[in-house]
């Protein structure tokens, strides 16, 4: 049965009048983005009580009033405060497996299918005025202060939950129905929740639990840097790795192999990723989370940090209809990302892409992706062989790392194709060498390449707390600078504030260089050119180095000296 649209259920329950119902049509119109029942709001034609009741005539539910309702803390507990005030709902009711929450806007059904999967119950939406929600997040969360310090201490409070975890830990055979019980008391679930949605909250990329002989350690990947959160009870640490291995479908009895799996999450109506490697040690399970958030990246290489020259060059390589591009760079420099924006750029109906990677980070519509598995022998370079047979026109290699790969992508650069991969190298100069080193000719290396991008992320000054300061002796010698360089260009740092957890520093931006392949270039590399030579005569042919693309971005108050010196390398050139 077809939902009932609002403004027709506002005339219905008498409300409003038609003529107010088109009043209201009219001034969404210069609103597109806003809420029909706000507009309603806003023009004073109804109030919240009224909104309320429309939605529960809506959707079939019941309405509720906070103000004068008295919530148990244990109800209150189920929900922890960043997911509370993420979704806006308040949890009034629990009844065995069900618990009840009140929110605004239950029109929002995805919300109720992430609270179920977050916390494990069965969800009943009821319906609450937007004032009412917002006083009892007010009076139950904010006046609380819950953090994730006070919850560590809670558990480390809770006796029971000590006892339970002491037990399994004791000598002989562990009954994983006591283990999964565990993994899904009601503690362990708020924890790992709590972390879960902190971490994606702080745009982190990665999460760490790390077990030792006396603690159970939890770091946190933000902007390239790791960061150590208040240790939970080392007790529980088998209790939390073996909740996240049932959360990614995982062999919980498993504990002497390493295993690999996924999450998949809805955060705030977006899909979260989430990667699962678990390794054993010699206290127990090291697990690694890293988490995938597509609206974290910007998958448009005009959105990359990308000076306008170097765009345009680097747009002119890929239009190329065959040949090798190249992005190098360490782990976790960017590079999955710059290709995954260029391949978008290129991604039209007339042409075919396909990627074989390892793995597939992020779903793109309209490519074809493959993730490589090499325990069945599917490697990168037998997936290329197959890719080949399925008429491409542009192709991914998620790495070239042998022989046999290289010479592959090289054949299929001759035969018409546009082959982009990845190296890992320090500069785009020293490929080249890397490249002869692993035995592809010099004479196919000049036929097939094309450009290579290297590149290195740093993290950018925090906008609210940016602020001018003065080169010291220490940062010019850093850079290997005079004083009269810093003339007239003001250079800055973040004091540190609470909006960037007092780090100085929100978000990353990238350094780029670009190597064009000219004649110049591959009659160097013919010759077997050394990799400084080959420095000079990209230098000459307008490649900006990593040190002085980082330079320029110092200048333009996007990035610190220490950044971009912890990032880069002074290379001499002559």
């Amino acid at each position: 049965m077809a939902i009932r649209r609002i403004g027709q259920i506002f005339v219905d329950l008498g409300f409003i009048d038609d003529e107010q119902l088109d009043e209201i049509l009219v001034e969404q119109e210069n609103r597109p983005n806003e809420l029909l029942g706000q507009i309603a709001i806003d023009l004073n034609l109804i109030n919240d009580e009224q909104l309320a009741q429309a939605l529960a005539e809506q959707m079939g539910l019941e309405v509720v009033s906070l103000s004068d309702r008295d919530i148990p803390t244990e109800v209150i507990l189920q929900v922890t405060e960043p997911m509370a005030q993420l979704y806006r709902v308040i949890p009034i009711g629990l009844e065995e497996n069900t618990l009840t929450v009140a929110m605004s806007e239950p029109q929002k059904i995805t919300v109720m299918d992430e609270l179920r999967s977050f916390l494990g119950f069965e969800i009943r939406a009821v319906v609450a005025t937007e004032t009412d929600v917002n006083r009892a997040l007010e009076k139950y969360y904010a006046a609380s202060g819950e953090s994730f310090e006070n919850l560590v201490q809670d558990m480390e409070d809770d006796q029971d939950l000590a006892a339970a975890a002491f037990e399994l830990e004791k000598e002989g055979q562990i009954d994983l129905t006591d283990v999964q019980a565990l993994a899904d008391s009601a503690p362990v679930r708020r924890l790992l929740n709590m972390v879960l949605l902190l971490a994606i909250k702080d745009r982190a990329s990665d999460l760490h639990f790390e077990p030792f002989e006396d603690e159970f350690r939890i770091r946190v990947k933000a902007d390239g840097i790791l960061y150590e959160m208040v240790p939970p009870p080392r007790h529980l640490a088998f209790a939390i790795t073996t909740r996240i291995k049932v959360m990614a479908n995982l062999d919980i009895a498993e504990r002497r192999l390493p295993q690999d799996g996924r999450i998949e999450l809805t955060v705030g109506g977006h899909p979260v990723d989430l990667r699962v490697a678990v390794l054993p040690t010699m206290f127990g399970e090291s697990v690694v989370l890293r988490i995938l958030d597509r609206t974290v990246v910007s998958l448009d290489l005009a959105n990359l940090g990308m000076d306008p020259d170097l765009l345009r060059d680097f747009r002119n390589v890929i239009a190329r209809p065959n040949g090798i591009v190249l992005v190098t760079g360490p782990t976790g420099s960017g590079k999955t990302t710059t290709l995954y924006a260029a391949l978008v750029e290129l991604n039209t109906v007339e042409d075919k892409l396909i990627t074989t990677e390892d793995p597939v980070e992020y779903d793109i519509d309209g490519i074809v992706q493959c993730p490589i598995d090499p325990s069945i022998g599917n490697t990168f370079a037998s997936f290329l062989r197959a890719i080949l047979r399925q008429d491409p026109d542009k192709i991914l290699v998620g790495e070239i790392r042998d022989l046999e790969t290289a010479e592959i992508a090289v054949q299929a650069s001759l035969t018409g194709h546009l082959v982009f991969s990845t190296l890992h190298t320090n500069d785009a100069p020293s490929t080249i060498t890397r490249l002869r080193n692993m035995g592809v000719p010099p004479f196919l290396i000049t036929a097939t390449l094309e450009g290579i991008m290297a590149q290195r992320l740093v993290r950018r000054i925090c906008d609210k707390c940016k602020e001018e300061t003065a080169p010291t002796p220490e940062m010019m010698t850093e850079l290997q600078l005079e004083p009269a360089a810093f003339e007239g260009k003001p250079i800055y740092k973040g004091r540190g504030c609470e909006e960037c957890n007092n780090t100085g520093y929100k978000g990353r931006v990238g350094l780029y260089e670009l190597m064009k392949i000219n004649d110049e270039v591959r009659d160097l590399i013919v010759r077997g050119g050394s990799t400084e030579e080959l420095r000079v005569a990209a230098c000459h042919n307008g490649m900006v180095p990593l040190r002085e693309a980082g330079m320029m971005k110092i200048f333009a108050g996007m990035t610190t000296v220490e950044e971009v010196v912890r990032e880069t390398v002074l290379e001499a050139l002559g």
